[in-house]
Formats: structure tokens, C-alpha cells, sequence
């Protein structure tokens, strides 16, 4: 979900583009700019900036563990074959 306050500033920002003669529509403006904004980014299935981040260090980590067991099976893998000589 994004979050409410930047809706809140781009749905002001729409609003306050408005010619001066509709201005004094501009509450109205401003709650029907917002609900299409939201609408628009709901569509676009958008994570927050937390939810990136948590997502990130997620993955991080994973690689990480990934990486250890590769050296840890080439290891077995190495361990188990007879050594050859001259190589």
C-alpha cells in the first residue's frame, strides 16, 4: 500500500493546478484526485518501500547460504574422488 500522506500531497498538487474558477471545487477535487491516484497505484501492484527492503536483505541472506552449501558440496564432491597424480 502506498503511502496515504504522498497521495495526499499529489491529490493537493492536482488541486491546486486547477483553474482559479474551479478552485472553489477543490475539496472535492482533491478527494476524487486521490481515490483515482490510489486506485491507479493499486492496479500497479506496488510494495513499499519497507517491504523492498525486507525483500532485499531476504534475498541477501539466501544467496549467502546458497554460496556456503556450493563450497561445502565441492568439498564433499572433491574429498570423495582418489587423488590423481601430476594433477
Amino acid at each position: 500500500m502506498m503511502d496515504p500522506h504522498l497521495l495526499d500531497q499529489l491529490a493537493e498538487r492536482l488541486a491546486n493546478a486547477l483553474p482559479a474558477g474551479v478552485r472553489e471545487l477543490q475539496q472535492d477535487a482533491e478527494k476524487n484526485f486521490r481515490a483515482i491516484l490510489q486506485s491507479g497505484f493499486a492496479k500497479l501492484n506496488l510494495v513499499t518501500r519497507e517491504e523492498f527492503d525486507v525483500q532485499t536483505a531476504l534475498l541477501a541472506r539466501t544467496r549467502l547460504q546458497l554460496e556456503a552449501l556450493e563450497r561445502q558440496i565441492a568439498a564433499l564432491e572433491n574429498h570423495g574422488q582418489p587423488h590423481k597424480p601430476g594433477v
